[in-house]
């Protein structure tokens, strides 16, 4: 089957479920787009195209496949709101089989796309395009993505060289914050979203429209004020404490209905200096602050190697995709959610946590 003919084959599904998915019920694009919170009419005309289909992402056919197990959804004050908890049993069965359905459809397209005569590589493209697009850091074509840094404070920048803008071999990125974590997620969120520019900037540099885009901010709140800013709007039930001049100051606060726990860095002592074992980093997602029709990031440690960690959940090749599977099977559609998490650190190299196994995840938001 031929790319455009996969893509086609999905683009008249999806109609077909708008148009007739119940016979005396005809769903407009209009209602469509109101139930998945809020999508533009473009995009669902788009996705319906015969003429230059485009495959909506994963994210987004789940959404299909629970809005038409009933048409309950479409009569709701409120159908963006409306969840799996909401269904009986016998329409989540129905939703199950949509979800297969389309899901397979949806790798067909893919699969057709990527695959060559001459290309023995097909299946395992494919496969990388999936795990890359099935993350929670894959959006809408064409929505503008913005990874934000705190600057390095001036006594370190003093310290490095290049950083003086008047210098002839002057290099920004030597002034950011998390340059690791940085390079990790500018580098996957260009490969998740071709069609979107992916911008970076240091908070305290931020143009007006850059708060209109999706955010995505690194870093703590001692040095990132857009941490701090972003996390005084959200009132998650974590906050970060950084005293970095009394030893043990430094933690994260979770409240679990009115039972508050901390959760330290691991360190230890070694021919006089502090060496850490073990991070704790906080992932979090939500409605931007900013704009109700973007969301907000943001991932940071205690330390960089935390932060690095935490970004590494979603976008190494090897967790990627069950980190991924276990943030929606355990929060859903829910608008605002969040992890906190184990990072550990062995010989001097930042492993991946694997929220799936439950080893590494300490406190999730909502319970």
């Amino acid at each position: 089957m031929s790319e455009q003919d996969a893509r086609v084959v999905l683009a008249r599904r999806l109609r077909s479920l708008r148009e007739g998915r119940w016979a005396d019920r005809r769903i407009t694009q209009i209602e469509l787009a109101r139930a998945l919170g809020g999508v533009s009419v473009p995009l669902i005309s788009s996705w319906e195209s015969l003429a230059k289909p485009r495959v909506p992402p994963l994210s987004r056919l789940d959404a299909y496949a629970l809005l038409f197990a009933t048409p309950r959804p479409f009569d709701a004050a409120t159908p963006g709101e409306f969840s799996v908890a909401d269904l009986t049993e016998e329409e989540r069965q129905v939703m199950v089989g949509l979800q297969g359905e389309l899901r397979n459809l949806r790798s067909a397209a893919l699969r057709a796309g990527l695959a060559s005569p001459a290309s023995p590589l097909s299946a395992s493209r494919s496969s990388l395009a999936e795990s890359i697009s099935a993350t929670p850091w894959r959006f809408e074509d064409g929505e503008t993505v913005t990874v934000v840094c705190a600057q390095l404070p001036q006594h370190m920048l003093d310290q490095i060289p290049y950083t003086n803008v008047d210098d002839p071999d002057y290099i920004e990125l030597l002034t950011y914050s998390e340059l690791d974590s940085l390079f990790e997620l500018y580098g996957h969120l260009r490969a998740a979203n071709p069609a979107s520019h992916v911008f970076r900037r240091i908070a305290t540099k931020m143009e007006s429209d850059d708060y209109h885009t999706h955010l995505a901010v690194l870093g703590g709140i001692d040095w990132n004020q857009l941490t701090r800013t972003i996390l005084d709007k959200l009132q998650l039930p974590v906050r970060q404490v950084a005293d970095w001049n009394i030893e043990g100051g430094q933690y994260f606060e979770a409240d679990d209905n009115g039972t508050v726990t901390k959760f330290r860095p691991v360190l230890r002592k070694q021919g006089g200096k502090d060496i850490l074992d073990e991070d704790v980093a906080l992932f979090a997602r939500a409605v931007s602050p900013f704009n109700r029709e973007r969301t907000v990031t943001i991932c940071h440690g205690m330390y960089g190697r935390g932060t690095f960690g935490g970004v590494r959940a979603l976008t190494d090749s090897l967790f990627r995709k069950r980190n991924s599977d276990y943030v929606k099977s355990r929060f859903g559609d829910c608008d605002a959610y969040c992890i906190l998490t184990r990072v550990p650190i062995v010989d001097g190299k930042t492993l991946t946590p694997d929220w799936e196994s439950g080893e590494h995840t300490l406190f999730e938001w909502p319970q």
